[in-house]
């Protein structure tokens, strides 16, 4: 019943620095994206994530996706790595968009995804291999969120303030956590483990042919983050559309944006996989640099 109610959602509405309290996804997004990426690991790649895992993980990717998240006090530098806001004309362009407050270029979302890979992909690289694979598996998260995409004059919806329903929220935080924790109450009895399976069978089922499509990356010496950076300042400005200051979004706000949320968990998880399982595998589970 629950599957079905997902597949009715999907064919009704087949549709700076961030404030300190933003988390890309919540923890329950950056969760559902790497158990997705999971099921997507080869058995080479999958054991060179295990390797890597701090002890606290236990063994389970999923448990670090939100760490990147409780550093940013900790390494301030890292702020600016978890977006990539545009001028609000629904498109991402590396060289314009990916640079810090300061201008320093290559300080966003996509720098930081193709900067942890290429760490990840040289044995000789300074980093600590534990924290990239953490920063890594968190920013393929980010780059899906499309508010992580959003526009630079609100710090990508967080000074937008609204109405979720009857609780106060920001554009940014609406799309971080609120549509996925209205989901998990209205569709999956608030039980995490069930959204996943049926965001997983929907992979499956009703994105078979698309799936290859979202893994698929021709570049050699980089990720193709880019790409998903447009698709999400793309989707960001369906994501405004009609928003305005203190508006109340409900039901028909939500029953459009969830497929959008479920759509990109999937596309992070699958994307994610690929990127890990390019990572590791070469010689010695990790690939030496070209």
């Amino acid at each position: 019943m629950r599957l079905q109610l997902l597949l009715y959602v999907v064919l009704v509405a087949a549709a700076a620095t961030r404030a300190p309290v933003a988390e890309a996804w919540g923890k329950e997004g950056h969760y559902m994206t790497c158990k997705i990426a999971d099921n997507f690991l080869t058995e080479e790649a999958a054991a060179g994530v295990k390797d890597l895992l701090p002890a606290w993980a236990n063994g389970e990717l999923a448990e670090v996706c939100s760490w990147a998240d409780s550093q940013r006090f900790r390494y301030k530098w890292s702020s600016a790595l978890h977006f990539a806001d545009t001028p609000g004309d629904c498109a991402f362009s590396y060289a314009r968009d990916c640079h810090d407050t300061k201008g320093e270029k290559d300080r966003c979302v996509v720098g930081a995804i193709n900067n942890y890979t290429a760490a990840l992909m040289d044995s000789d690289s300074p980093y600590d291999p534990t924290e990239s694979l953490m920063f890594l598996s968190h920013f393929v998260g980010d780059v899906h969120q499309p508010l992580h995409c959003g526009h630079t004059d609100d710090l990508g919806g967080n000074t937008i303030i609204v109405h979720w329903y009857t609780r106060k929220a920001n554009l940014h935080h609406v799309w971080d956590v609120s549509i996925i924790e209205t989901a998990m109450k209205d569709f999956y009895d608030n039980d995490q483990s069930t959204m996943i399976d049926a965001i997983q069978t929907n992979i499956t089922d009703v994105w078979s042919n698309e799936e290859k499509e979202w893994e698929a990356c021709r570049l050699r010496t980089k990720t193709c983050a880019e790409t998903y950076a447009k698709e999400s300042a793309l989707l960001a400005c369906d994501a405004y559309e009609g928003v305005e200051q203190d508006i109340t979004l409900g039901d028909e706000y939500f029953f459009k944006a969830l497929p959008v949320v479920e759509k990109r968990i999937a596309q992070g998880g699958v994307r994610l996989a690929a990127i890990l399982n390019r990572i590791f595998s070469g010689k010695n589970g990790r690939l030496q640099s070209s």
